[in-house]
């Protein structure tokens, strides 16, 4: 996994990670982003058409860090034009609806095999479960949540957009895992050039050792 390169002024910023949300029409995808990138929360309904994109700067153990956040459109009849956005994508938050049950069997059945038939490998995941507000009638509770995690392979967390309830602490966490993999890739391909050329230089000693023999 490497950082996307910026077209503009990428000096500014150590990484700039490509972050996508996926899920169902109406879990409030929209409404974390807002909240998230502008600290505002909007009560009513507004379906995205296709994909939107927003922009965050964040530091993350003293790196500038620029998110690309996109947020897609979950109605079916959407999906062909937002697949292709998986691709190239550093982190995906798969996002359902603590009380819409139909929102979180969604996830199982449909987005993740979305994700691993059109996402990279190392792309990083996470589960998040949606409208936990003090006046939602939850149908899916937190053990569900967990162990759904728990068998996808990812990090959970409960979150509302309403009451802005761990919203920072989504983005700020898949943004660490990126980074952290991306710093740790940088250090195996470092190791493995200095490797590689000890091994050189090791082999040319050696040949020239037989033919002196």
């Amino acid at each position: 996994m490497s950082a996307v390169p910026s077209s503009t002024n990428s000096a500014s910023f150590d990484s700039i990670l490509k972050i996508l949300l996926i899920g169902d029409s109406g879990v409030g995808k929209s409404c974390l982003l807002i909240r998230f990138v502008d600290d505002k929360f909007n009560p009513s309904f507004i379906t995205t058409i296709g994909i939107d994109f927003k922009i965050k700067t964040i530091d993350i153990n003293g790196k500038k860090i620029k998110l690309q956040l996109w947020d897609t459109a979950g109605q079916e009849r959407f999906r062909t034009i937002t697949t292709a956005y998986y691709r190239g994508a550093m982190g995906i938050i798969l996002v359902y609806d603590v009380g819409d049950e139909r929102t979180f069997t969604n996830i199982r059945e449909c987005w993740y095999n979305t994700v691993t038939a059109n996402a990279s490998s190392d792309c990083q995941l996470m589960l998040v479960a949606n409208k936990c507000d003090d006046d939602v009638e939850r149908v899916v509770t937190t053990e569900q949540g967990e162990t759904l995690a728990k068998e996808l392979g990812m990090p959970f967390i409960e979150a509302s957009a309403k009451n802005n309830k761990n919203v920072d602490e989504i983005f700020f966490r898949i943004a660490k895992l990126i980074q952290e993999k991306i710093d740790s890739d940088k250090v195996v391909n470092e190791n493995s050039t200095s490797t590689e050329g000890v091994n050189i230089n090791s082999n040319s000693t050696q040949s020239s050792k037989n033919n002196c023999c």
